[in-house]
């Protein structure tokens, strides 16, 4: 199956938890038939990225990274590569490179939520998880990121934008 079907399938399948990301759901899903390379950086009007939230083993932090380009506190993520088999992969790959931290886990379900924002890129129509961490798991900074740092749940919201921290509640929700 290729990446593109493997997003068709897992947005199809995808219960959302509300309205507004049905919607979204069904925005992703019309971009997916419109354009065949969706899935790329390349395709130039937007294009599906990966990414997922790092929570301790408690589910009481995540874990943040500073990043290099746009100056923000993210979640891990990006752009889907060419090796990636499916949505869930490349958001666990994306995750590890950035992160340092092997035997990340996604939690099962599918999607935490479904974010769409401007980059300098494109549009990015992101495809959101949330990844456990193994007990004493230790960060390691990547290229891509200026920091990795643990915020209590309750944190986010006063050093990250609303999507972060949309994101961390419905991380804390689903543990």
């Amino acid at each position: 199956m290729s990446l593109h079907a493997d997003a068709v399938r897992v947005l199809t399948r995808w219960p959302p938890p509300g309205p507004a990301q049905d919607e979204l759901r069904r925005d992703y899903l019309e971009h997916l038939a419109s354009h065949r390379d969706a899935m790329w950086r390349a395709c130039a009007p937007g294009h599906l990225t990966a990414s997922a939230l790092v929570v301790d083993p408690a589910g009481e932090r995540v874990l943040l990274t500073l990043h290099r380009k746009l100056r923000q506190w993210l979640q891990l993520g990006g752009h889907c590569e060419p090796g990636d088999a499916s949505l869930a992969g490349a958001a666990l790959r994306e995750a590890t490179e950035e992160s340092g931290i092997a035997g990340l886990e996604l939690l099962p379900g599918g999607p935490a939520r479904l974010d769409r924002h401007r980059t300098p890129c494109a549009w990015h129509l992101d495809v959101q998880y949330v990844a456990v961490a193994p007990a004493g798991a230790v960060e390691a900074v990547s290229e891509e990121s200026l920091e990795l740092r643990w915020f209590g749940v309750a944190e986010v919201a006063d050093v990250a934008d609303a999507s972060v921290a949309r994101l961390a509640e419905r991380a804390r929700t689903l543990l």
